[in-house]
């Protein structure tokens, strides 16, 4: 089975406590707003304590247009994952010329050549490295992205793969959008990178990986286009965000992972642990209460979310790095798991192979 050998994350150098946030958009919007006091209220529910943002925060008020907001992206994105992936290494070992597969994502942000392509540039892969690079999955990318390099790594066992995830979200920032979505984004959502070195299981690493990917599982509801997402516009990324998002987790979820389970004839009493991409308060809650658990089945989400905010598909990988590092008892089964647009859902069962 393909193994995850380690992660590694980072993040932008601008961290700003989540009341100052506050009081730099109340400052931007709270003339503009009937009731101003919803503003805060909004940014104070979604419980994230702070954020890493791209730039500082004085230089977002200089950005005109979706031009400019991309090239920001570019300048921060290309140097922010290229020292995720160039510590991956260092710690795990190995050489960027080792590397078989470059897998890259993001939704914030658009690069042609993409990203990978930039990092090939930067270090020292080989000519001959495969390059996957997958845009438009969202936050469910983060688990996605795992299940697609599994998939190459189970017909190439001998292979080593780098998935690499970083999100702006800060620079998707409608200034002048008041709308319900766009006013809870803006507090919910920060700013990082994430890579994750997996292998096949004849690769000498996968001795020693911590976790092994047993199956993995997407979970596609039809017609659900306008549950998440963005709308392309001339000033960006427009947040497309439905209420009931809470509640399509919660009628979906337990369908998905009893339908993974099954494929392996196991119940959810046999999972030790769990990965939880930290989508926002109501979205953990209603995770945890259709699969009936609790808030501590999902610690280590709920701080993510606390200190970094929700960062599309590179939270969860900030949570299996948490994981791995917390340690496992040897043999347990996990579920690592995040939702996208569409609507979906995608599921990956792991068993841990070292404390």
């Amino acid at each position: 089975m393909p193994r995850i050998v380690a992660v590694e994350t980072a993040l932008p150098n601008n961290f700003y406590n989540q009341e100052d946030l506050i009081e730099a958009l109340m400052q931007r919007w709270g003339q503009r707003y009937v009731n101003p006091e919803r503003i805060a209220k909004f940014q104070r529910n979604v419980l994230v304590g702070g954020r890493h943002l791209a730039l500082p925060m004085e230089r977002y008020d200089e950005l005109q247009g979706f031009g400019a907001h991309n090239d920001a992206w570019i300048e921060v994105a290309v140097p922010l994952a290229a020292g995720a992936v160039q510590n991956l290494l260092l710690k795990s070992g190995l050489d960027a010329a080792d590397v078989d597969l470059l897998s890259t994502t993001t939704v914030t942000g658009i690069a042609v050549p993409s990203l990978d392509a930039r990092l090939m540039n930067r270090l020292p892969f080989a000519p001959t490295t495969r390059r996957m690079p997958l845009f438009g999955l969202g936050c469910l990318a983060g688990a996605a992205g795992i299940n697609r390099v599994a998939d190459f790594l189970r017909g190439h066992p001998k292979a080593a793969a780098v998935f690499v995830s970083v999100e702006l979200c800060s620079l998707t920032l409608q200034k002048n959008d008041l709308s319900i979505a766009n006013i809870v984004a803006s507090g919910l959502f920060g700013d990082g990178a994430a890579a994750v070195l997996m292998v096949g299981d004849e690769h000498p690493l996968g001795a020693k990986a911590p976790l092994e990917v047993v199956t993995g599982r997407s979970h596609f509801i039809p017609d659900s286009e306008e549950v998440m997402g963005w709308n392309l516009v001339d000033s960006g990324f427009k947040i497309v965000l439905a209420p009931n998002v809470a509640e399509v987790v919660a009628a979906e979820m337990p369908k998905a992972l009893d339908a993974l389970l099954g494929e392996q004839q196991m119940q959810r009493s046999d999972l030790g642990f769990f990965i939880g991409h930290p989508g926002g308060p109501r979205v953990l809650r209603s995770a945890a209460k259709a699969l009936g658990l609790s808030d501590e089945d999902f610690a280590l989400s709920w701080d993510s979310l606390a200190r970094f905010g929700n960062m599309s598909s590179t939270s969860v990988l900030f949570v299996l790095a948490e994981a791995i590092e917390a340690g496992f008892n040897s043999g347990d089964h996990g579920l690592l798991f995040a939702f996208g647009p569409a609507f979906c859902a995608e599921l990956a069962l792991l068993r841990a192979t070292c404390p």
